[in-house]
């Protein structure tokens, strides 16, 4: 079995900053693997143990992101490439989405694809099933539980307070909740291992598609404005009265400032 885990690396901040065209400004920022993403890599993890299987991480952005592969493979991935080219610069998450299919279809053959249900930076939720709408795969998005059969799998997906269940044909694309499993920590000595092995590096020149869907020209949503929001300040207000007299009193509060 071959499974690709299509990662993202995130800052790990609370604040962060954006140049004019909305990309974020990376530069003396500490980063690391998004969170949602280690649920995919261990998912892909637990399936190689059980039945045995080749991990390929995947993922775009600058050279930087390397640390993020290397601690993919030291968690146990088995390859690691790096969608890296100045022409990707300023993707949204369609533009994403297209370079990383097109760098998976560059790879070859696969059964399966996993990754995380969403970005911290972004909370989208979308690259994923845009990856497998590009390469024409079933989605089984919200996974908390996965089965993987004789080529079919089926997982539980999240629906509010209910679990559906969800089986569909391989190859196919799954993205994992948090509720799925716990990520492992790496071994000391598989950190110090991560570090021999080579990382496949792609440019535009080595993936096939068309220029204008690539980065900020193949991007259709441009943000115009990014800013951390206030928080608004509590006022507390009692009324008094009985039970009757205070929902009375609270009904005309709320119609006063369109509450209702």
């Amino acid at each position: 079995m071959k499974i690709i885990v299509c990662i993202k690396q995130v800052p790990d901040v609370t604040e962060v900053k954006w140049d004019e065209n909305g990309s974020l400004i990376r530069t003396g920022l500490p980063s690391i693997i998004n969170p949602n993403d280690k649920n995919a890599i261990e998912a892909a993890l637990t399936l190689k143990e059980e039945k045995g299987a080749e991990i390929t991480v995947v993922s775009m952005g600058p050279p930087q992101v390397e640390e993020a592969l290397r601690e993919a493979m030291a968690m146990g991935c088995d390859h690691a490439v790096l969608l890296t080219d100045r022409k990707f610069g300023g993707a949204d998450c369609w533009a994403t989405a297209y370079t990383l299919g097109m760098a998976i279809k560059k790879l070859g053959h696969f059964d399966l694809i996993f990754s995380g249900v969403e970005a911290m930076d972004g909370n989208t939720a979308q690259v994923g099933p845009e990856i497998a709408d590009f390469l024409g795969l079933p989605l089984l998005s919200y996974a908390e539980a996965i089965e993987v059969g004789e080529g079919t799998v089926k997982i539980h997906q999240k629906l509010g307070d209910l679990t559906r269940v969800i089986e569909g044909p391989m190859p196919a694309l799954i993205t994992c909740e948090k509720e799925l499993n716990v990520p492992r920590i790496p071994r000391m000595d598989l950190v110090f291992e991560c570090f021999e092995k080579e990382i496949k590096v792609l440019g535009m020149a080595d993936v096939d598609g068309e220029l204008e869907n690539f980065g900020l020209k193949g991007s259709p949503t441009r943000l115009r404005k990014v800013f951390s929001p206030k928080r608004a300040k509590a006022q507390v207000e009692f009324l008094e009265g009985t039970p009757k007299e205070s929902s009375q009193k609270l009904v005309e509060k709320l119609h006063e400032i369109n509450a209702i």
